[in-house]
């Protein structure tokens, strides 16, 4: 029994899956049945610039969003209300000044370049006996005041 003739010189490779010379298209020409492609916007932000656009304490501003979840900054000043979120949790990085986070049975400082993460249904209150830039990671459906209205609820966040 004699072995097949191959041609020790020419060796053919198979076109990857990605390659569109598969499909019988060119490279970077849509098929036919391809919807165009919205590119979304990349940008850092900057969130020195973002605090520098507003001076009202207690008002959450949105700088991002990401999965569901929404990039706030605040600025504190004083004491907050004492509330909980029923579901969702919230983390707090401060970016200047201390935070100090009051808890029913204790309290926790939190230092510039630390964060927070306050579980959802428990009770809490900021405060900031000076000024603090915050940054809050947190559902977008969450609500600055939790299960409380009042007069520092803020419904519509403003988007910098």
């Amino acid at each position: 029994m004699s072995a097949p003739n191959r041609s020790p010189s020419v060796t053919v490779a198979r076109p990857p899956r990605w390659d569109s010379r598969r499909r019988g298209t060119e490279v970077g020409t849509p098929s036919p049945a391809a919807e165009p492609a919205s590119v979304p916007t990349v940008d850092k932000v900057n969130l020195a610039q973002k605090l520098a656009l507003f001076s009202e304490p207690w008002s959450p501003k949105v700088v991002g969003d990401l999965n569901g979840q929404q990039v706030k900054v605040v600025k504190l000043q004083g004491p907050f209300v004492w509330h909980h979120h029923e579901n969702e949790d919230e983390l707090f990085l401060v970016l200047h000044g201390r935070l100090r986070m009051e808890f029913k049975d204790r309290t926790v400082d939190v230092d510039p370049g630390e964060f927070i993460i306050v579980p959802r249904g428990v009770e809490h209150r900021p405060v900031a006996e000076e000024e603090v830039h915050v940054l809050l990671f947190e559902p977008a459906s969450t609500l600055n005041t939790g299960n409380v209205r009042d007069e520092r609820t803020v419904e519509q966040l403003q988007r910098l």
